[in-house]
């Protein structure tokens, strides 16, 4: 990946933090590396615990960032959730899986959180 690249994704992260931060979630971790794959960011709201992952593009001519979020990822954050849960000793909470789409760059990104996007079930 490039650095430019990167430096972009890190940027919609940081957006999707402090969005996640103001609706009153918690972040518990970010960029987690599992066997299996990797977690953008892992946050908690009461006893509900939100794997959430993070795209984005810089405009929408291309569609909804959300929509890349295609069953072979929800397969691979699916089993590193399960595996971070694991490895946390999490088994007593709610675990949802949720898309943080974001369309810009920078500051003057807009990020629109869906909650409960897919299931583990799928």
């Amino acid at each position: 990946m490039t650095t430019q690249k990167r430096a972009a994704g890190d940027e919609a992260e940081q957006l999707t933090v402090e969005h996640l931060e103001r609706a009153g979630y918690t972040i518990r971790d970010r960029n987690v590396l599992c066997r299996r794959g990797e977690l953008d960011v892992v946050a908690e709201k009461g006893n509900v615990l939100a794997f959430v992952e993070v795209r984005m593009r810089a405009t929408a001519c291309f569609g909804d960032p959300s929509m890349s979020v295609n069953f072979a990822k929800q397969r691979k954050v699916v089993l590193a959730a399960y595996e971070y849960c694991q490895r946390n000793r999490l088994f007593e909470r709610v675990i949802r899986f949720d898309v943080a789409a974001v369309v810009g760059k920078g500051r003057e990104g807009h990020i629109e959180h869906i909650e409960d996007a897919f299931d583990a079930g799928r």
